[in-house]
């Protein structure tokens, strides 16, 4: 016989989530696609590690391990890799497994879309690193 207060774990409400997921984002320092990643992040106030593939080459090679392929952005939630993926696509799978709720809130850039040519040129004027 139970006596005490019994605990229902499977209830699962998104806003008590948010905060505990493990979210690693594997991204460029400047790139279209990677800020719709951060744009996402930013929308739903998720805390996340941003990892720069392009300055630490360890980084980049965690990634292409962890993914099966070298297409940026991924990003890892929970342990679940979500590759070569974009903002949008990771509100959708965010919002698909209940892991955060619907927001009326704007991700205020495009997030499924790359760089635009005033962004191209500004990265090429910058020196290329090379490993």
């Amino acid at each position: 016989m139970f006596i005490g207060k019994k605990l229902d774990l499977s209830i699962r409400h998104a806003s008590s989530f948010t905060s505990f997921m493990n979210i690693k984002a594997y991204l460029k320092p400047h790139c279209g696609w990677s800020n719709g990643v951060r744009a996402i992040m930013g929308k739903y106030s998720l805390k996340y590690e941003d990892i720069d593939i392009i300055n630490q080459r360890s980084n980049y090679e965690e990634m292409v391990r962890k993914s099966g392929q070298p297409l940026s952005p991924c990003v890892e939630i929970d342990g679940v890799m979500l590759a070569d993926i974009s903002g949008e696509e990771v509100e959708n799978y965010l919002l698909a497994n209940d892991l955060v709720k619907p927001t009326n809130g704007s991700a205020k850039i495009a997030t499924n879309s790359g760089c635009s040519d005033e962004e191209h040129a500004r990265m090429q004027a910058k020196p290329v690193r090379f490993f």
